[in-house]
């Protein structure tokens, strides 16, 4: 029995699906993409063993960042250009969630919720590291978007890694956070409900929400949640650098599920594993049609052109270098950090192993010749 993926699922269920459910352009183009992904659709490349002659058809990724089969790769690079920027300081990472009752709108409008969700963690946190009593200073931070669940239901939340301290660029300086909770996590909750409720309601006299029938609506839910409190979660600072490009790993390219979680799918339902984090971090399973599975996943495919990984304050891509070189000059710190040059567990980033023929184990595998996409053999435009 083959292994269960995604691929294989929309393979099996997307027809079903659309007589039942439209399709968005960018949920179209998604499962396009991931249908052909690692098929001689896209073409490749055959290797040879350069010791015992074996062969190898490989083809090409599709790259879509919502495919299983291509993010842990690009997880890895992502990361790997990241761990030279790693400071030698504490970092923390901080999770701020949006109330359920938002759901509904963000399925009319994702653009607009998910910007507003980055613009208000970011004016949250950089007000607390301005403030003379607390950092005084620029804050840096790395936000990843998720926004489902174990579960694959709607979960939106952002992951925000943040080193611990702030750059106060008049007096040279750095500024160390000196608590193990970075900031008060109940006052980050009030205060970004408080900014997150007063962007919606501009949004709302903007027109931006202008999906949403009920204008009354809105006021009423946003009123309700100014009396709720607001999930904002601070785990324990992180120190070692391998432990920092873990964290990395785990949250910046992670999509909806990954095909390891699958554990079968039939001509009705699909199952998987999931953690119940209500139930004590239970680890269950889950069946779920096959109509409904890819109505899950396909909700979490984002607009065209989202950017799901932003960078702010002395991380930011226009000021990023010249700040880190300035807060490691601070530090007394090296520009080029040697412990940072080996991957996780001081192991080499580049793995020859990669390469090595999967059938004697002793030869390296090289391409022999390449691959022509099968559909442009055939003259069809791909």
């Amino acid at each position: 029995m083959n292994k269960p993926t995604v691929q294989a699922i929309l393979d099996r269920h997307l027809e079903t699906y659309r007589q039942h459910h439209r399709l968005t352009p960018p949920q179209a183009r998604a499962c396009h993409r991931i249908g052909l992904c690692r098929t001689a659709a896209l073409g490749g490349e055959q290797v040879q063993c350069d010791h015992c002659a074996f062969e190898q058809y490989r083809y090409h990724s599709c790259r879509n960042r919502h495919c299983p089969q291509c993010q842990r790769h690009a997880s890895a690079a992502w990361c790997e250009a990241r761990t030279a920027e790693l400071l030698p300081v504490r970092y923390f990472h901080v999770v701020f969630t949006l109330p359920h009752q938002i759901n509904p709108w963000v399925e009319l409008h994702p653009e607009v919720i998910y910007r507003l969700l980055f613009q208000s963690v970011w004016a949250t946190l950089n007000t607390f590291a301005r403030d003379p009593k607390r950092l005084d200073g620029e804050l840096g931070m790395v936000a990843i978007l998720h926004t489902w669940g174990q579960n694959l239901s709607r979960h939106v939340h952002l992951h925000c890694l943040v080193p611990g301290g702030a750059w106060q660029a008049q007096t040279q300086r750095w500024n160390a956070a000196r608590s193990t909770y970075l900031f008060p996590v109940r006052a980050l909750s009030r205060k970004f409900r408080g900014v997150m409720v007063s962007a919606l309601r501009r949004a709302q006299r903007d027109g931006e929400l202008f999906r949403i029938a009920e204008t009354t609506q809105i006021d009423h839910t946003l009123d309700a949640l100014m009396q709720t409190e607001w999930v904002v979660y601070t785990k324990a600072d992180i120190q070692r650098p391998e432990t920092i490009v873990s964290y990395l790993a785990r949250y910046t390219h992670k999509i909806a599920i990954d095909d390891h979680r699958l554990l079968s799918v039939d001509e009705q339902r699909v199952r998987f594993r999931y953690k119940d984090y209500r139930d004590h971090d239970k680890h269950k399973v889950m069946a779920l049609d096959g109509e409904e599975f890819i109505r899950r996943f396909l909700q979490h495919v984002l607009p065209d052109g989202f950017m799901r990984i932003r960078h702010y304050g002395f991380l930011a891509n226009r000021c990023r270098q010249k700040r880190l070189q300035a807060i490691r000059m601070a530090l007394n710190a090296e520009t080029e950090q040697t412990t940072l040059e080996a991957g996780r567990n001081g192991q080499p980033t580049a793995a020859p192993a990669a390469y090595r023929c999967p059938c004697c184990r002793q030869g390296r595998l090289v391409v022999v010749s390449s691959l022509a996409p099968v559909r442009r053999r055939e003259g069809i435009t791909a």
